[in-house]
């Protein structure tokens, strides 16, 4: 039976993702003078201010400029456009970060770095399929390649008049096979200067971002919808208010594979809520491009202090055939994947400053994202024929 199925993305300028933006600047800035850096901080933003606060650990000498980062993360979205609003030279910064909790700091660190525990309890997801050539959920996928199309119009000065603020939703209507059939609804949503008429958003917008979806899933009756409250000019932080880690779905699957429940942006990798996370992505990626699968969840879960994960599960689909089983599957990942702290974090090269992207343009389906290689395939072929193999 055929369905329905929706996700959203949005900008860096959507006031919660400006404020995933500032603190994953934030954390860039101490890992660029620390790598071993501890860093859990969050932002709120709102009309005329900006709040940080969170607690942080590194070098005795690192010293790093909070207002000065968070102004800049500011620039960088875009809100140095007077249009925007929110005036980044002339808002309000509040700052209230201290140090590590010491409790916190015991549970992670070791004398031998290959027994770092995991920093928080928690569960975390991971999910590929074969829906795009990125292996990641249509919906999802669609909604980031509009956010990014307007970043991009934006960016280049293609559409002048566009500003930072703006959401993208697509609807995918799937068969009774379960894949895609058509796209049933597009919205975009999107902050303008507040002179330019709506005809000319709804043109251009036509004209410059549609082209970005597959025309073979597009039909006479597919909706596209621009800006459907008919005016868009205020928006960011002048709008509505923003805090760090309320678009943790935008973040992942768009809704289409499980959440854990925990935020990446502001978080340093020894924060299993964000590392493993991308492992669980990571290792889900590598089975289905090494066709073991047609889709593959992972779900990792730790306590703090501990290091190997207290349980790891995988559930894996053929579309149409047969996948390989669960069982064969776990026990080829633990042949193949280090899942501890010491494992993932220096496996993925994940101490260094190569957040704030991920926080504004989406943390997956995109490439030189190291938990978006797929160098695992032939490993896991041959760890799955051993499984199999032994189980024979």
């Amino acid at each position: 039976m055929g369905f329905l199925f929706t996700s959203e993305a949005v900008t860096g300028g959507h006031p919660d993702k400006l404020a995933d933006t500032i603190s994953d600047s934030i954390l860039d800035a101490y890992l660029a003078l620390d790598p071993d850096a501890r860093v859990a901080v969050e932002t709120y933003v709102t009309n005329g201010l900006c709040v940080v606060g969170g607690e942080v650990r590194a070098k005795p000498d690192v010293v790093v400029d909070l207002a000065g980062v968070a102004r800049d993360a500011i620039r960088y979205i875009g809100y140095d456009d007077p249009r925007a609003r929110y005036p980044v030279d002339d808002i309000g910064m509040l700052i209230t970060v201290g140090k590590q909790s010491a409790e916190i700091a015991q549970g992670v660190d070791r004398g031998d770095p290959s027994k770092q525990g995991a920093g928080d309890q928690g569960l975390m997801f991971g999910y590929a399929c074969r829906d795009t050539e990125v292996l990641m959920p249509l919906p999802i996928h669609l909604s980031h390649v509009l956010t990014r199309g307007l970043w991009d119009l934006r960016r280049k000065g293609t559409l002048d008049y566009l500003l930072p603020d703006a959401k993208s939703q697509v609807t995918v209507e799937y068969g009774d096979d379960g894949r895609p059939k058509r796209l049933h609804t597009v919205v975009v949503s999107t902050q303008h200067a507040q002179e330019v008429d709506q005809a000319t958003i709804q043109a251009d917008v036509r004209e410059h971002l549609f082209p970005l979806l597959p025309a073979e899933l597009l039909d006479s009756e597919t909706r596209l919808l621009v800006n459907p409250t008919g005016s868009f000019h205020i928006g960011g932080p002048k709008g509505d208010t923003g805090l760090t880690g309320r678009k943790i779905i935008v973040d992942t699957y768009g809704g289409w594979a499980p959440h854990g429940g925990g935020a990446f942006s502001g978080k340093d990798p020894s924060k299993v809520d964000r590392s493993a996370a991308y492992m669980a992505r990571y290792v889900a990626k590598n089975i289905v491009a090494a066709g073991l699968a047609d889709a593959c969840e992972i779900q990792l879960a730790y306590a703090i202090g501990v290091a190997e994960p207290v349980s790891s599960g995988v559930r894996a689909e053929g579309w149409g055939r047969d996948a390989t089983p669960n069982d064969v599957l776990e026990q080829a990942v633990a042949d193949v994947f280090d899942l501890t702290p010491h494992g993932i974090i220096p496996g993925l090269d994940l101490c260094r400053p190569i957040y704030r992207d991920t926080a504004c343009l989406g943390h997956f389906g995109r490439d030189g994202l190291p938990w978006e290689a797929t160098d695992r395939v032939d490993d896991l072929r041959a760890a799955v024929e051993r499984a199999g193999s032994a189980s024979a």
